[in-house]
């Protein structure tokens, strides 16, 4: 079975490789990515990994994509440098600026979707058996405008929803693996909220939530702390820190000395350099530049609750690569499992239209990945998800169309950016800079 990694330069790619070491399931990877040099170089890094099937690198999307059976989509239009602008601009407005949610986002989203969509007709076109497991941020409107060519044969995945689900199970006390353990996960994604964890039926969410000490003891605990947590009755995903903290957070990412896009920015130029230069050396290199990388993750939003360290299991990585990993294998193999993952609504959340993407537990196995049926979000979560569902819906429609006035409606109507007016300046800085 062929494995086509897009953007395959990127410095994930590593995690997903390591991954497939010892395992039949891929008998063939092809790496693709428009940057000769990043291409180069983890080439490099995975020569070093042994016990993993051949892999060769591709610089033609069709070439690369013809007779694949899986597709990992995981592009960076503009690179690191579109991200710095992404994230400067609406800071300039005195708006929050981060790569998938706000102002940054929406700018990321609206570079970003003409090309998934070119990307999403090109599979289509040459490899239309194919199923595409989409990586790229904004994963939930990137992954709803390919479906629109796809189909249900385009997922999306996210690992910060899995992440919260083990980290919650091992506070409460419970492993999540176990055959009897359960839960509800609701939300788009990097807008979700876990709402039951059981163990046979028996619910140890509120439990945890009324103990402050094991409250602490995981990222999410600390993130929001107890007080709120208690007032929600639920456990955020991380990402909506920027939400319910933002003044907070904004604060923490106007205090820091570089944006997150600034520091991965200069931290992957310097990898990229100094293992084209060496090598040999190139996967010591990686690891070092990668454990940094975990190490310094949402650091502005941990800076804005206390300050602390992440928890040592947290940096392993291997997130993004785990959640991908299983769902390719499950539909190779028939395997059932339940996988939260970004997918079409169906009649899931009778709110929202059936096409709207939302990020749920799904069952998964040979016919690809269903919603299933999840309890009904009360008011406060509808909204936010309906908000942003209007915003990403108004993205699409000016990445299909050109339509500036619907980019201006994606900007304007998104809860962090508080004024039409600091919308219509945000579009016009990011346009002028293209």
């Amino acid at each position: 079975m062929r494995l086509t990694i897009l953007g395959g330069g990127g410095f994930r790619v590593p995690l997903v490789y390591r991954a497939l070491v010892g395992d039949a399931t891929v008998s063939e990877v092809v790496l693709y990515d428009t940057d000769p040099r990043r291409l180069r170089v983890i080439m490099a890094v995975l020569g070093t990994v042994k016990g993993g099937p051949p892999v060769r690198a591709a610089t033609d999307l069709p070439d690369a994509l013809r007779e694949a059976d899986f597709v990992f989509s995981a592009i960076r239009v503009g690179g690191t440098p579109a991200r710095v602008t992404d994230e400067r601009i609406p800071l300039h407005e005195g708006v929050l600026g981060q790569e998938t949610v706000g102002a940054g986002g929406v700018l990321y989203g609206l570079r970003t979707l003409p090309v998934a969509m070119s990307i999403a007709e090109t599979v289509e076109a040459v490899a239309p058996r194919a199923w595409v497991i989409n990586f790229t941020n904004p994963a939930g409107m990137v992954t709803e405008a390919m479906t629109r060519v796809l189909g249900e044969r385009v997922i999306g995945i996210c690992d910060s929803p899995v992440g919260l689900v083990r980290r919650a199970a091992r506070a409460a006390g419970a492993d999540p693996d176990a055959p009897g353990f359960g839960y509800d996960y609701v939300g788009l994604n990097h807008l979700g909220w876990l709402r039951r964890l059981t163990v046979d039926g028996t619910d140890l969410l509120p439990g945890l939530l009324a103990d402050p000490a094991a409250l602490g003891s995981f990222e999410e605990g600390r993130l929001f702390g107890p007080t709120w947590l208690q007032a929600l009755g639920s456990l955020p995903n991380e990402y909506l820190h920027y939400y319910y903290f933002r003044r907070e957070s904004l604060a923490a990412v106007r205090a820091a000395d570089t944006t997150r896009g600034e520091f991965l920015d200069h931290q992957q130029s310097a990898f990229f350099a100094a293992a084209d230069a060496a090598p040999g050396d190139a996967y010591e290199l990686w690891e070092r530049t990668r454990r940094e990388r975990e190490e310094t993750y949402m650091a502005d939003s941990r800076a804005a609750s206390g300050g602390w360290q992440r928890d040592p299991h947290d940096l392993d990585g291997g997130g993004y690569d785990r959640v991908a990993l299983a769902l390719m294998r499950a539909i190779a193999r028939d395997e059932r499992t339940t996988l939260i993952l970004n997918v079409p609504n169906g009649g899931a959340l009778p709110f929202l239209d059936p096409a709207a993407v939302v990020e749920v537990p799904c069952a998964v196995g040979a016919f690809g990945a269903r919603p299933l049926p999840v309890a009904a979000p009360d008011e406060h979560q509808a909204g936010l998800m309906l908000a942003l569902k209007a915003v990403e819906r108004a993205a699409i429609e000016a990445a299909a169309t050109g339509s500036r006035r619907a980019a201006l409606r994606a900007l304007a109507l998104h809860p962090l950016v508080d004024s039409p007016a600091v919308a219509a300046r945000i579009l016009a800085a990011a346009h002028a800079g293209r």
